[in-house]
């Protein structure tokens, strides 16, 4: 796949700040269960970008880390995960 300006998941240029409107809303597990269903995709999307930018950033791996956006996110809305330690409280 060749590099370009623009980025494959949503074709963003990366020059551009990214925003993550639907994931800074989350600070919580519980936050996340409260999100209509028909949102976690475009969470799990902002998750990927957020993913790729830190890593374009910062160098790292993350293939790993893409492979379980969907999974991560169904085990936190489907089971009452992590809540108050989520925050270190």
């Amino acid at each position: 796949m060749a590099v370009t300006d623009r980025d494959s998941i949503n074709c963003l240029p990366m020059d551009q700040p990214q925003t993550y409107p639907l994931l800074d809303t989350i600070n919580s597990p519980a936050d996340l269960r409260h999100l209509p269903q028909p949102k976690l995709a475009q969470l799990a999307a902002e998750l990927r970008q957020f993913l790729i930018q830190s890593v374009s950033t910062r160098g790292g791996h993350f293939a790993a880390g893409l492979g379980t956006v969907e999974l991560t996110i169904a085990l936190h809305y489907v089971y009452n995960t992590l809540t108050t330690a989520w925050c270190g409280t």
